[in-house]
């Protein structure tokens, strides 16, 4: 494969060419820089591009490969990713998507940005993010909308929505994205690849993280689900002070390991319900959820409806954790955030320190029912948004409460499963008469990603998705 095609190699497969000497960091690097140069102004995929620094660390990578040992260099080693932009990093601008903070710079890096460049990746650059990541969709006033490769006249989704543009779009292999209400798996809907939110306690969110509701966790967006299960490898590492500790696999084993396990024949609970009476499913959307049910079945393992193990309960409890959760970043530019944040902060304000915890426990005690009945089942498969993806312009027409609103059907099947901490996918498995993608979701056990990524590599082998690119991919 000539160079004009790094991009169309998985994460995973730029490793081994790097360490084969195939390919080299530098080129990987200015490969995937030339890209985004070419195809973002017109994404919104960055906030920030970290050209110099990419620059620095592939040519240190290409002098490491000259002296040998390749026996010791790390699993993903001379790989391009990206680092979602709420996520500190010390030698780059973080600014939470948001004027307030555009010139901020943190003191130290997320253990998640030190524990990817331990692994041997190569940052490009910030991904964009809707500010604070409060919305379901990415806009802000510093980079504007990211959208989606697709049809870039619709959104990427959000939270993570420039980090899954840049998949999608292949100016990266694989991207760091973080997931507090479906902030991966509705982004990777949207743009038609593979997103992974870890369960609860998997990846650490220090040092400086905030873990107050436990709701938020990082993980990965891909094309491949084994690209995921690698960059799960490298940010599942339990990290001193960490409130939540997800069991670990036992010794030896990884998650990439299980991208190529059979999961053996499993029960499955599938519903369409969205949990809100008033939110009208997609009718191509639910055609896609038949579909992926029918493949399961025909992959030999036993399908049964079941209602939505969380039906309503968690509408109320979720919006006022939101709102609290709105104020964890403290800025004295108050006035410079847009007006969904401001919304949501003075909401925040507003509720008492016993409404809080009502929030919390009534969120935990959904939770823990929802869990319960879904004890019969290895996983359970669902659409991931109810809406197909609209253009970003669509959220803003009203208010603030019309623009929250708005978002329900975006975020109504993936957010309890932040409230239960479960580990969850979307997977890329359907596309509308227009060429539009359309995800499924598969929520597994609590802490049961091995499981879990065994079932999406067995239904990527059957139904390979990877190969289905936007036009501007080629």
């Amino acid at each position: 494969m000539g160079q004009s095609g790094l991009h169309e190699l998985d994460a995973v497969a730029q490793a081994a060419a790097v360490r084969d000497g195939d390919i080299s960091p530098v080129e990987l690097v200015e490969h995937h820089l030339d890209r985004i140069a070419r195809y973002d102004e017109r994404l919104g995929a960055f906030l920030t591009v970290t050209a110099e620094s990419a620059r620095d660390q592939a040519a240190s990578a290409a002098q490491r490969l000259t002296e040998g040992e390749l026996d010791t260099l790390p699993p993903l080693f001379g790989v391009p990713t990206a680092i979602k932009d709420l996520t500190a990093t010390a030698d780059a601008r973080t600014t939470f998507g948001s004027k307030a903070f555009e010139e901020f710079t943190p003191e130290a890096d997320a253990h998640a940005v030190r524990l990817l460049r331990a692994a041997g990746t190569i940052s490009l650059g910030k991904t964009n993010t809707p500010e604070f990541g409060l919305s379901g969709y990415t806009d802000n006033d510093l980079a504007g909308p990211a959208r989606s490769p697709w049809d870039p006249t619709r959104t990427a989704g959000g939270s993570s929505g420039g980090a899954a543009a840049a998949v999608a779009a292949g100016l990266v292999p694989f991207a760091h994205g973080s997931d507090g209400g479906g902030s991966i798996r509705i982004p990777a809907a949207c743009c038609g690849i593979f997103g992974l939110k870890p369960s609860r306690g998997r990846v650490s969110n220090g040092p400086a993280g905030s873990d107050v509701t436990g709701f938020t966790i990082q993980g990965p967006l891909s094309w491949t689900v084994r690209d995921a299960a690698a960059m799960l490898d490298a940010l599942a590492v339990p990290q001193p002070g960490d409130p939540y500790w997800a069991p670990p696999l036992p010794q030896g084993e990884t998650f990439l390991q299980y991208a190529g396990r059979d999961p053996g024949r499993l029960r499955i609970g599938v519903y369409t319900d969205p949990g809100l009476p008033e939110l009208e499913v997609d009718p191509e959307i639910r055609d896609a959820h038949t579909a992926a049910a029918e493949l399961l079945a025909s992959l030999g393992h036993e399908v049964v409806e079941i209602p939505n193990p969380f039906g309503n309960s968690l509408k109320d409890s979720f919006l006022g954790i939101w709102a609290t959760q709105s104020l964890l970043l403290k800025t004295a530019g108050e006035d410079a955030l847009r007006p969904l944040s401001k919304w949501w902060r003075e909401i925040g304000r507003g509720l008492s320190a016993e409404q809080f915890l009502d929030a919390m426990s009534g969120a935990q005690l959904a939770s823990r029912r929802a869990v319960e009945a879904q004890s019969p089942y290895d996983a359970v498969l669902s659409p991931t948004l109810a809406i197909q993806p609209p253009a970003p312009e669509w959220f803003q027409e009203g208010d603030a409460l019309q623009e929250a609103q708005r978002q329900t059907g975006l975020s109504c099947y993936t957010a309890a499963f932040n409230a239960s901490g479960q580990p969850a996918a979307s997977l890329p498995l359907g596309r509308s008469a227009e060429g539009v993608p359309i995800g499924v979701m598969l929520a597994g056990r609590p802490a049961g990603e091995a499981q879990l990524i065994a079932l999406c590599a067995q239904i990527e082998a059957a139904r390979p998705w990877a190969g289905e690119r936007p036009p501007l991919f080629g």
